[in-house]
């Protein structure tokens, strides 16, 4: 007969219990673990709880909730420093699939039940790509939705090297011969005024207000959650940046990079992330997720550098009616905003 699986939320002194399980599962990450959701809400607001499924008194599975308030009720969802918010399982030693299975979807169904007993405005989930089985979810009438993120394998260096595109291994070589060099270290002026270029180059919004970040970045060094890296010309000068999350887990994560864009034809994008891999691999990491592969250029560019393209699944369940409305009615005013500007734009500019 099975033993029953039972759900709670744990108690805060429980949490190191919770971190030992994330960083032995293949479905962990650094994203799940306490320490660095404090640093998150500490520099972005929001609150976070962990439930668990156990058997026996034994944690065998859970899931880190992270929720933010809003005018429409609370919110649980991924966001900006955090790409994946989704279910940890125990591994099972056992040689039988369908026995390891078995265990997985009792977890899965005491995990589901609380959830759907949790009154959220918004409730969706991503895991990592090591998470496949979104049956019993999918049988309540969850969505299932599917996303993708490139994941370099570093625990042997010269078989990622070779999978490198030969364009990249150049724009490599040629930073090593002028003189470019990986710096490790706390400079976040330099990181904060490349990311704010990157992003006003691409359109995109700033992940924090500046303070904001630079509190997060700290919280996490001083836990030693993060690397900061810099590639630096002969002067000194940073011309790209990568912000790495590490943990216990032997995957890393990247959060945020940017470069400079006087320097893009140079090639230190592609410098900064080998010399990364690099310096990951001496620290015994085995892969870095590089972090979202949507279809744009900046996706082309992670696809040469050698990574598998993995899926990962995103379960919700559908939004809140207020929560629905509440949104519709605020981007109503913001289409007819941008609509406006676009017929005020010159012709020759709206052509262009």
């Amino acid at each position: 007969m099975a033993t029953e699986v039972t759900t709670r939320i744990l108690a805060e002194g429980e949490y190191p219990h919770w971190a030992t399980l994330v960083a032995g599962s293949p479905d962990g990450s650094g994203y799940s673990l306490p320490d660095y959701l404090d640093a998150l809400c500490g520099a972005a607001g929001g609150s976070y709880r962990v439930l668990v499924a156990e058997r026996e008194g034994q944690i065998v599975g859970g899931i880190a909730l992270y929720e933010c308030p809003s005018r429409f009720g609370t919110c649980i969802s991924p966001r900006l420093l955090l790409y994946y918010n989704g279910i940890v399982l125990m591994p099972h030693d056992t040689k039988y699939p369908s026995q390891r299975a078995s265990w997985h979807l009792q977890t899965l169904a005491a995990l589901e039940q609380a959830l759907s007993r949790m009154r959220h405005a918004r409730l969706r989930l991503k895991s990592r790509a090591t998470f496949t089985d979104c049956r019993v979810f999918q049988s309540h009438g969850w969505s299932i939705e599917p996303h993708f993120t490139y994941v370099v394998d570093i625990s042997d260096l010269d078989a990622a090297w070779s999978r490198v595109d030969k364009n990249l291994r150049r724009l490599v070589g040629r930073c090593r011969e002028q003189g470019l060099e990986m710096t490790m270290d706390g400079d976040f002026d330099a990181f904060y005024r490349l990311h704010v270029q990157t992003h006003e180059r691409k359109g995109a919004a700033l992940y924090l207000p500046r303070e904001a970040f630079r509190i997060f970045i700290e919280d996490l060094r001083s836990k030693d959650l993060c690397r900061l890296y810099h590639a630096r010309l002969p002067d000194g000068r940073a011309i790209a940046t990568q912000l790495v999350q590490v943990s216990p887990h032997p995957v890393t994560h990247t959060l945020s990079a940017g470069a400079d864009a006087e320097f893009l034809n140079l090639g230190a994008s592609a410098f900064l992330r080998w010399k990364v891999f690099e310096d990951l691999a001496r620290r015994g990491y085995k892969a870095n997720d590089m972090t979202d592969a949507a279809l744009n250029p900046v996706t082309h560019f992670k696809s040469q550098l050698g990574g598998d393209l993995m899926m990962c699944l995103e379960i919700s369940r559908p939004d809140h009616p207020v929560l629905r409305l509440g949104e519709r009615a605020i981007s109503i005013p913001r289409r007819a905003k941008r609509r406006l500007l676009r017929m005020l734009r010159p012709a020759a500019e709206r052509d262009a």
